[in-house]
């Protein structure tokens, strides 16, 4: 069975590089990296794709407003010469307030730009001359200066609310859900595979200890953040079954910040969306996750303890399960 990691953001990275090793050793389906505002994405992967060569290696995600779509297609055809065509591209619309105020660009129509940004980077990626006019960019005469090493690069889109779903399955190759409710992943894949049938992965925040206490306040803490700063998955979540509690998380979170909101996080809310506890607990959670209909479980890592035992521990309670 399929199984992919993505190497989280609060790593440094000396630490992603020495997990994409030791995922080289296992031969993971896909190394995903995330960008959010510490390494910048491209680079890494170009780094990680030297230091694994037998994974594909996955954008998780790149956000569609903080680079112009030419320069996404520069970026992906730079890491796919280097990875020897093993790249993934994951593109996502990020939120308001991370482009507004990290990007200083205005979070304007989403749905409209990635579809443009789609379009433009497969046109790109055929090598040919590119003359395109659409209602968010125009493109003249533009070309790449070298030559693609293949005109297909997989396009996977992360996806929340239901008109982004929809888009991804008539554009993308996949899809990256988050933070979604066990049986709202079932309902939506039985509907959308039904149209078309896609590369359907679900990142899951994983957090895995001897101690199943201890794996479980680390993952209170990783669902707290998100849904203190991230509105569109506390009013998703809120929509699907979490409305008391993602408004108790969020009041505390404006009150006194992140310090303590993570002890309003029930453990039925961890046990739906997160695999967290000791190892064969984990790996129950998994195959829960399975379950589902997801093709590809990303295992979003947070240590618990040391980085490297950690990742250790994760990583050999799951290779029996992929």
């Amino acid at each position: 069975m399929r199984l992919s990691y993505s190497l989280g953001s609060l790593l440094t990275v000396e630490e992603v590089l020495a997990c994409s090793r030791k995922l080289n050793e296992l031969k993971s389906d896909i190394v995903w990296i995330p960008e959010t505002w510490g390494m910048e994405n491209f680079s890494m992967l170009s780094m990680v794709s030297k230091e694994n060569t037998t994974s594909k290696i996955g954008s998780s995600i790149v956000n569609i407003y903080s680079r112009s779509p030419s320069l996404i297609a520069m970026g992906a055809v730079t890491v796919d010469t280097i990875s020897n065509k093993r790249l993934v591209l994951g593109l996502g619309t990020s939120s308001q307030p991370l482009v507004e105020d990290f990007h200083g660009d205005k979070f304007v129509n989403p749905l409209k730009r990635m579809r443009e940004y789609v379009e433009i980077i497969r046109l790109i990626l055929s090598g040919k001359m590119i003359n395109y006019t659409g209602k968010i960019f125009s493109l003249k005469n533009f070309s790449l200066l070298i030559k693609p090493p293949r005109d297909i690069i997989p396009i996977y889109l992360a996806a929340v609310n239901q008109k982004m779903v929809e888009l991804t399955w008539e554009i993308a190759d996949g899809v990256i859900f988050y933070l979604r409710p066990k049986n709202e992943i079932k309902s939506t894949l039985t509907k959308m595979q039904n149209k078309k049938k896609i590369d359907s992965s679900l990142q899951i925040i994983t957090c895995m200890n001897e101690d199943s206490e201890k794996a479980l306040n680390r993952a209170k803490r990783t669902l707290a953040f998100y849904v203190s700063v991230g509105k569109i998955y506390r009013e998703f979540l809120a929509s699907n079954g979490f409305k008391n509690e993602t408004k108790n998380i969020f009041a505390e979170y404006e009150r006194n910040g992140l310090k303590n909101n993570y002890e309003l996080v029930p453990e039925s809310m961890v046990n739906e969306l997160c695999i967290a506890g000791t190892p064969n607990e984990c790996k129950v959670q998994l195959r829960q996750f399975r379950e589902t209909g997801i093709d590809l479980p990303i295992i979003q890592f947070n240590p618990t303890d040391n980085v490297k035992e950690s990742f250790n521990l994760v990583t050999s309670t799951f290779s029996e399960e992929s």
